[in-house]
């Protein structure tokens, strides 16, 4: 039986080319924390998650100070326990936030282990039976200085050209009517048979304000509204679903199952989108995938399509992995060392075991604080 002997991480902080625009805030870098655990047989498996514009080294410490002394010890394979034990020990700092994401990390590590040790992409290892690709989405449409709506048209109407049959925005930044231009300018760009998601990021503070801003956006037959309000506003999520046509998804920034789990029960989500580097790991999204499932709802995942991929292949309901074509905005690209290879709007799934990459080391250096570990022969930082 093999046991983990050390688990280590690092915060790599990664900016922006070029500050970025959400509805309600302005991004210039990004905070990734990077974790490594290695059982004694050798085989060591990587996880990661985003915390945040700022403050990263919180990831950090949650992994050396209070998650990662429950794990070493461990057989690997004992995710369930593994997973019991860590939650019911951050229960006083975590459940939500950075705690949580960090506990995610440590989780996706040591699956990502395990498939590596059965020689497996993790996919298979999860039980996937998927085709050779799985469909995906292009996300952009970001706001920039002196990008106008003709130019969003560009953007994604290039997304279009290179086979993705669905595209997402951004929304909620503007005025109704500057929304309604950029809205316009996209669909003419796209025509009528590509899906267009639009992200509002929680623009929104109530719902006569959503309501005015979704009349104007109606007309433009939009596949779904995404996280009009305030994540911990879920009535309002709920109000809005019954008052318009479009499909309302949330849950990016969602934490744990008992939450999505209100989500469904009040009809706020239509569309799933769980982050496993955010709501606890694999183990947690798998069972919110079967939850979703026996409310017919599909989950569509945030971010992370490296990740995603996997899970969307081997979930019965997983509908589309959200896929960023460079590093402009989703800059973990630069810290990989192996890229997604799409065709026709669809990703390729990995043949390598575990996840399917490896972080590339030169850049962690380049970026990051130093790896610093628990247990056996750790470097702990000075």
């Amino acid at each position: 039986m093999s046991k983990i002997e050390q688990v280590s991480c690092t915060v790599a902080r990664v900016p922006l080319d070029t500050a970025t625009a959400f509805s309600t805030r302005m991004v210039h870098d990004r905070h990734y924390l990077l974790v490594k655990v290695r059982t004694d047989d050798g085989i060591e498996g990587i996880g990661f998650c985003y915390v945040g514009s700022a403050a990263g080294r919180l990831g950090q410490i949650a992994v050396e100070d209070l998650l990662g002394p429950i794990v070493v010890g461990k057989d690997p394979l004992t995710v369930e326990k593994i997973w019991k034990d860590m939650y019911q020990e951050s229960l006083l700092q975590g459940r939500m936030g950075t705690v949580m994401r960090a506990l995610s990390a440590i989780d996706v590590a040591i699956w990502d282990r395990n498939a590596r040790a059965a020689g497996l992409p993790l996919w298979q290892y999860l039980g996937g039976s998927a085709d050779k690709t799985v469909p995906a989405y292009a996300s952009g449409g970001y706001y920039l200085e002196g990008k106008t709506p003709a130019m969003l048209g560009e953007e994604v109407a290039g997304y279009v050209a290179k086979g993705f049959k669905a595209v997402k925005i951004k929304v909620g930044r503007l005025d109704p009517r500057g929304e309604e231009e950029r809205i316009a300018a996209a669909r003419s760009a796209i025509g009528d048979d590509v899906l267009l998601m639009l992200d509002a990021n929680n623009a929104w503070e109530d719902l006569p304000t959503a309501l005015e801003y979704m009349r104007r956006y109606e007309p433009y037959d939009p596949y779904w509204i995404e996280e009009p309000f305030s994540p911990d506003d879920i009535d309002n999520h709920a109000r809005l679903a019954a008052r318009t046509p479009v499909t309302v998804a949330t849950g990016e920034i969602e934490y744990g199952r008992w939450r999505h789990k209100e989500l469904l029960e009040k009809g706020a989500a239509g569309i799933l989108q769980t982050d496993a580097l955010v709501c606890g790991g694999i183990s947690e999204f798998r069972r919110i995938a079967a939850l979703a499932a026996g409310y017919g709802v599909k989950i569509c995942p945030h971010w992370f399509h490296d990740l995603h991929i996997h899970l969307v292949a081997s979930s019965s309901n997983g509908q589309f992995v959200e896929f960023f074509l460079d590093d402009k905005v989703l800059n973990f690209r630069r810290l990989v060392g192996r890229q997604l290879e799409f065709d026709k709007g669809n990703l390729k799934l990995p043949t390598e075991p575990g996840i399917g990459f490896d972080f590339d080391e030169q850049a962690v250096a380049k970026y990051g604080s130093g790896w610093v570990g628990v247990g056996h022969n750790s470097a702990r930082a000075a």
